[in-house]
């Protein structure tokens, strides 16, 4: 049962680590607003990290199905979503909230919802939880109390990540200077956009062809 949790630990690490639209949300997010900012928006993405792991578990053939019947209609949704986060952080003023106050006390419940739109966006997000399990050899797992430890440990590791990610860029975000801050939230937010529209074009053509 250990090598299970810990396996899952290392699963929940693996899992948040691609440099995907949330990794790019989280590092403009520590970078403009500071650690605490930074790891709520890093919790949305947990969140997302444990429903796929749960999903994994209990219901891995029935959703691998429903995704792969409905995986282009989600990548046009999934990319509209993204493309609207990735325009909001690169025509907006990340500092007006650093002029008001501090920015280290200004995590909010935006930036947890927008993570989780933003990683729930991506259709293979499932896809690679599965295949972290398979590669870890780690389930099906019987429906008792051996499940929920496992699905702990899984969000443990992303939160773990997460935390440690968001506070190196909360640190660097302290050697730069407002101007290059500014620039690195609208080149993130571009990053996103054009992510979020290749997602959707793809989504679109496949449906078309």
């Amino acid at each position: 049962m250990f090598l299970s949790i810990l396996k899952a630990y290392l699963i929940g690490i693996c899992a948040s680590a691609p440099l995907g639209p949330a990794a790019i949300l989280v590092i403009q997010r520590s970078l403009s607003y500071g650690h605490k900012t930074g790891f709520v928006t890093g919790l949305g993405a947990t969140t997302v990290d444990t429903i796929c792991a749960t999903v994994s578990i209990f219901f891995l053939a029935l959703a691998e199905e429903f995704i792969q019947a409905h995986q282009n209609s989600i990548m046009v949704v999934g990319g509209i979503i993204v493309s609207i986060v990735g325009f909001c952080m690169a025509f907006s003023d990340p500092f007006r909230k650093m002029k008001e106050s501090d920015s280290q006390a200004r995590a909010s419940v935006k930036d947890y919802v927008q993570a989780v739109l933003t990683a729930a966006s991506n259709p293979g997000a499932i896809f690679i939880m599965m295949a972290l399990f398979a590669f870890f050899n780690v389930g099906p797992l019987e429906h008792d109390m051996t499940v929920a430890p496992v699905i702990l440990a899984v969000s443990a590791g992303s939160m773990s990540y997460w935390f440690f990610l968001s506070g190196g860029f909360s640190h660097i975000r302290h050697h730069l200077n407002l101007n290059t801050l500014l620039w690195v939230n609208r080149i993130a937010g571009i990053i996103i956009i054009l992510i979020g529209i290749a997602v959707f074009g793809e989504g679109i053509f496949k449906l078309w062809t």
